[in-house]
């Protein structure tokens, strides 16, 4: 379709880029406004409002994405969602050490960037190390640990996804909208907040569609994607020190659009703040969130964002088996470290 639009001089991955920073801007504003982060939503002080807000997201993204599916405009039958020898022991592992890691940084990656743009040098911090052990993961010394785990699998068949279970996906996308929608209506929350919520969750069918169809070209192809942000994180880092050399992709465009757009929200609303590090002790904390965050990510396919928000509506079994894990990664070390702290205060006998 994108020979249809008219561009004469900008190609496809071009074109892209800007497309990308347009979903990052209005993902920014709003996730600023709303707090939006699944680590608050599992463990947050106000988890039930947070998670209502999250699944408000998923529950949109997840039938927009599906319409998109039944209307023929996309399909994800070769997306990497979809792979029918399931890396399981890296997907869990991965899901993990996420789920741990953004307990220690107390902010899933989304969340962290939101956090940068609005003056918090911590959040920096995490993801200037986040990238770059992502990338090591990916391309560098960690790599034989990603190819180690993931040559772990398990034979799906046909059952990559499930769309291919009884009732097919219309079915099973109606039924996770519903659960999600029925929390969200009783989490307490506002309207104001689940609108810019499912906002947030229209984004994700956008860059499905646009990546996979309005901008498909088949001189100059470009790979479907959405709302993501380890690999996005890693391509950043990437073309941070070889711009010369590399062009920017949808990546790039996705995480200047987040920065930007939470940036010109905390400044509109005047909730900018520079803050930093209080002792080397949390410093410690912080860093070694991201790099778990940063090895988890890639392992497990995703965030908390690439993997749940945007991999869940594919209806993908390794998206839920790496959102799963993710979460239970969460929940057991914020455990570990309640009981760690009951143990430090209780009086001695």
């Amino acid at each position: 379709m994108f020979e249809d639009l008219g561009f004469t001089s900008l190609t496809a991955p071009q074109v892209a880029v800007g497309f990308a920073a347009l979903l990052g801007l209005v993902f920014g504003v709003l996730a600023e406004r709303t707090k939006f982060c699944f680590r608050r939503g599992l463990v947050g002080e106000d988890r039930r409002q947070a998670l209502g807000i999250w699944l408000t997201a998923l529950a949109v993204a997840v039938l927009g994405t599906q319409a998109a599916v039944s209307a023929g405009y996309i399909d994800f039958a070769d997306h990497r969602f979809m792979v029918s020898d399931l890396p399981v022991l890296a997907i869990v592992a991965g899901g993990l050490l996420f789920g741990a890691g953004m307990v220690l940084t107390r902010g899933c990656v989304s969340r962290l960037t939101v956090l940068t743009g609005s003056g918090n040098l911590r959040a920096l911090t995490v993801l200037a190390v986040f990238a770059i052990t992502a990338h090591a993961t990916l391309k560098g010394v960690l790599a034989p640990l990603r190819t180690s785990l993931g040559s772990v699998t398990v034979d799906l068949g046909a059952t990559t996804s499930l769309a291919a279970l009884p009732g097919g996906a219309l079915l099973w996308a109606a039924v996770i909208a519903a659960a999600a929608l029925a929390y969200a209506l009783r989490s307490g929350n506002r309207a104001l907040p689940l609108i810019g919520a499912a906002v947030i969750g229209a984004l994700v069918p956008l860059g499905w569609v646009g990546t996979g169809f309005v901008l498909y070209d088949d001189f100059d192809p470009i790979a479907m994607e959405s709302l993501s942000f380890t690999a996005p994180f890693a391509d950043t880092l990437f073309w941070t020190v070889a711009s010369t050399s590399i062009p920017a992709g949808f990546g790039v465009g996705l995480i200047g659009g987040v920065l930007g757009g939470s940036l010109l929200s905390s400044l509109a609303f005047r909730s900018f703040t520079w803050q930093s590090f209080s002792s080397p002790r949390e410093t410690g904390r912080y860093l070694t969130g991201a790099v778990l965050m940063g090895t988890g990510g890639v392992l497990a396919g995703g965030c908390t964002v690439g993997a749940g928000l945007s991999g869940v509506p594919t209806l993908s079994v390794a998206a839920l088996l790496a959102i799963a894990s993710i979460a239970v990664g969460a929940l057991v070390l914020n455990a570990a470290l309640k009981g760690q702290s009951r143990a430090i205060l209780q009086p001695a006998e």
